[in-house]
């Protein structure tokens, strides 16, 4: 199962951090579902989400501000008993002193942050899913043609890295180069980033390492896109038998979730970044309900019925 150092999200969202004796890099968060502790707050404590982020926001913060303080206080304790890895409050409220005294007793960090409450339960929500979204490492490029993401791959050596570096001066983007690592953040999504070590770096045989966004501006660089397609280039082979129409998609797999993939063969003369860009457009008019090949494929059979008639 993946998982994440609470102090990452601390650092991701800039919080306050109200717990300094508790060491946060400690706290592992497992799970990508954020809950709002409402029932909880009333003492009511079964099928408590107790292993979620847990987020106060005004409506929690008011009701605990009407309690008894002996009420108040046995409510931070069984909160923080119950197993909670941590505790955010929003909109700029602060913990309390008995609060503070209730989590240092247990290890539970608080923090807080000046952001609403409901936005800030979807942004984290979508970047925890992100963050610990089944991963895998395949060779090859991603890149950003005309909003959708292509990756490219195939045997070492074969002008992957040529073609990216050709789709950017044609005013692309790359994502990563080599090294592509691929999260599952849902059934249907899957997202491609670089490993930071090579961000922004494309390699090129007997030139060696170019450094992207130095050379082309930060116009030409993204973080992390959804891997719409695959293109795979391979040798020409004059006794294989390659697709000519495009009436059905092929199909390869990743993590359990199919993409869209293309077998590119290769040999000189071949412009591949045209090919990448044709193919990334032809995949976007096929998304918005338009295929080429069927409708070739209509009009012969069209012009066949006419001509039966005609006969």
């Amino acid at each position: 199962m993946e998982s994440i150092a609470f102090s990452k999200i601390i650092e991701n969202y800039n919080l306050k951090y109200h717990t300094p004796e508790i060491d946060a890099t400690k706290v592992i968060i497992n799970t990508p579902e954020v809950n709002r502790p409402a029932l909880q707050l009333a003492g009511f404590f079964e099928h408590f989400d107790k292993e979620r982020v847990q987020i106060i926001g005004n409506v929690e913060c008011a009701f605990l501000d009407n309690m008894e303080r002996q009420n108040r206080q046995w409510v931070y304790d069984k909160l923080m008993t119950s197993g909670i890895p941590c505790l955010i409050l929003c909109r700029g409220h602060e913990p309390d002193e008995d609060m503070i005294e209730a989590a240092l007793a247990n290890g539970v960090p608080v923090c807080s942050t000046e952001d609403a409450t409901s936005p800030f339960d979807a942004e984290l929500t979508r970047w925890l899913k992100v963050q610990l979204a089944p991963s895998i490492t395949i060779h090859g490029v991603l890149v950003d043609v005309y909003g959708e993401g292509v990756l490219i791959m195939g045997e070492s050596g074969i002008g992957k890295s040529e073609a990216a570096l050709e789709l950017i001066k044609r005013g692309h983007r790359l994502v990563t180069d080599d090294v592509v690592e691929i999260r599952k953040v849902s059934e249907e999504t899957l997202i491609g980033t670089a490993p930071a070590i090579t961000k922004h770096f494309i390699e090129l045989r007997g030139i060696g390492i170019i450094d992207v966004k130095a050379l082309f501006g930060v116009e030409s660089i993204l973080d992390t896109i959804n891997i719409d397609m695959v293109i795979k280039l391979e040798e020409w082979d004059r006794e294989k038998e390659y697709d000519r129409l495009g009436l059905t998609d092929n199909y390869t797999e990743f993590l359990g979730n199919k993409v869209v993939c293309y077998s590119i063969p290769i040999r000189p003369g071949r412009n591949l970044a045209v090919i990448v860009e044709a193919a990334s457009v032809n995949h976007r008019q096929k998304k918005m309900g338009y295929n080429a090949a069927q409708e070739l494929y209509n009009r012969v059979n069209q012009n066949l019925l006419k001509n039966m008639e005609d006969k």
